[in-house]
């Protein structure tokens, strides 16, 4: 991904936009569904209009979502798209500012969130959908700049998925929600 497709997250303002839990399901339905209004995002998420309107603002604000004016189909009607790049933050940039550890626990949150609500759905889906999940862990001895070449052996290959154009062959694909994490620990 080139440097103009990535939004570095420098600024807590933003870090802090993005990582609001409501924000952030926002973000996720524009990528995956596309330009939506106001009204049909509170429709996907249960809650008011006039509160999505405010958090799209505030997405705005921080370039993470723009209007997307050609879609209306009149003056009243505010279409929003996600802007189309990745975003990238790292917590060092963030030295003594909470907002970094909050927006990485609530980063955190929503992944196991995300996977606690497939664990308790899963009978519901197809024996494919079932069989077709999984989970890995391992534990390695690493230096850091070895961590630092998996990390981004991840993203690629994170990318290669996310950032396809989806196949035009008749074959079901739903939202799958990927995620991978590394840190130091102990067994």
């Amino acid at each position: 991904m080139s440097e103009r497709e990535v939004h570095d997250v420098r600024d807590s303002r933003v870090l802090a936009a993005m990582s609001h839990p409501l924000r952030r399901r926002l973000l996720d339905l524009l990528k995956l569904d596309g330009p939506a209004t106001a009204s049909v995002l509170a429709e996907k998420t249960g809650q008011a209009v006039g509160n999505i309107s405010h958090h799209l603002k505030v997405l705005a604000t921080s370039e993470l979502v723009e209007e997307a004016p050609e879609l209306a189909r009149d003056r009243r009607e505010r279409w929003w798209r996600r802007v189309p790049r990745g975003l990238s933050w790292d917590a060092s940039d963030f030295p003594g500012d909470p907002i970094a550890d909050a927006a990485e626990f609530l980063s955190l949150d929503r992944e196991t969130a995300i996977a606690r609500q497939w664990l308790t759905d899963r009978e519901g889906y197809p024996a494919e959908w079932q069989a077709a999940w999984f989970a890995n862990d391992g534990w390695a001895r690493m230096s850091a700049a070895e961590l630092h070449e998996l990390n981004g052996r991840i993203l690629a290959l994170f990318r290669e998925y996310t950032q396809r154009e989806l196949p035009d062959d008749g074959v079901e694909r739903r939202p799958a929600f990927l995620a991978a994490r590394a840190s130091l620990g102990r067994p």
